[in-house]
């Protein structure tokens, strides 16, 4: 059991399995994008403007505005999910092209960084998508500002990514992830910030909402949409960096476990 959880063996031939995810990716790029926009989009447009104008200002910010910032992170978020799930359980399972590519030089250490990368790039494609829609409607502070939240995105990207490769590790079917969408995802959505600020929820909820790396990055994307440094910026970088590095390192061991046994 242990032999599997030994520490990933980083390299760089984990670029030939990004180029091969990215060439097949770009068949159908334009319909992947609009898809993975559509969807928080609609959420920011039409929540932002139907509630909005029932809302006074949330946080010091027009409700349009505040939605838009918890809207990054959750498009964010579910991109890297849905990648790292459904996906990448297609490329491991269904279609056995992780089998496939391990016939070649590659370890699997190599293949799931690549994973990685490629889903963490497929995120930040996401999360661009509706900072250039904040952008073009002005729901920022300080442009300067908000382009720090780039490497916020990526930041979540690698997290959700991490996250959500232990549960492909040990799904046995597409049905499985409906539990980690119904008992972590849907939770963090509705308590973390993204469509309400989370001191209106009750204290043990709020305390629930503390340890959930969702609310850590809204924590930092949001004052830099107001033109402001956010507070805590090590602590909420180090939950969301732990949430990435440990879920990586577990789902390496399983995968392992899983293919190599």
């Amino acid at each position: 059991m242990l032999k599997y959880f030994s520490l990933p063996v980083l390299s760089l031939r984990f670029i030939p399995v990004w180029r091969r995810n990215f060439l097949v990716w770009k068949k159908l790029a334009i319909p992947a994008i609009l898809g993975n926009l559509a969807d928080p989009a609609f959420y920011m447009l039409g929540l932002g403007y139907g509630l909005g104008a029932l809302l006074p200002e949330v946080g010091g910010m027009k409700y349009l505005a505040f939605l838009a910032s918890g809207t990054v992170c959750y498009s964010t978020m579910n991109s890297a999910s849905f990648e790292a799930l459904y996906s990448g359980f297609s490329r491991m399972h269904v279609q056995k092209t992780w089998e496939a590519i391990l016939n070649a030089p590659l370890t699997l250490d190599d293949v799931l960084l690549g994973e990685l990368i490629w889903t963490i790039c497929k995120s930040l494609l996401s999360g661009l998508a509706i900072l250039v829609i904040v952008w073009a409607m002005g729901l920022y502070a300080s442009f300067a500002m908000s382009l720090w939240v780039i490497p916020v995105i990526l930041l979540m990207g690698f997290c959700f990514t991490g996250m959500a490769l232990v549960v492909n590790a040990l799904s046995p079917n597409y049905d499985f992830f409906m539990y980690y969408f119904t008992l972590v995802i849907t939770p963090m959505v509705l308590l973390c910030g993204v469509f309400y600020p989370v001191e209106q929820l009750p204290a043990f909820l709020r305390e629930v909402s503390a340890w959930l790396p969702l609310t850590h990055a809204i924590e930092l994307v949001r004052p830099l949409m107001q033109g402001r440094i956010p507070g805590g910026i090590l602590n909420h970088v180090l939950v969301l960096a732990a949430y990435g590095s440990v879920g990586y390192y577990i789902a390496l061991g399983l995968t392992r476990r899983r293919l190599l046994k």
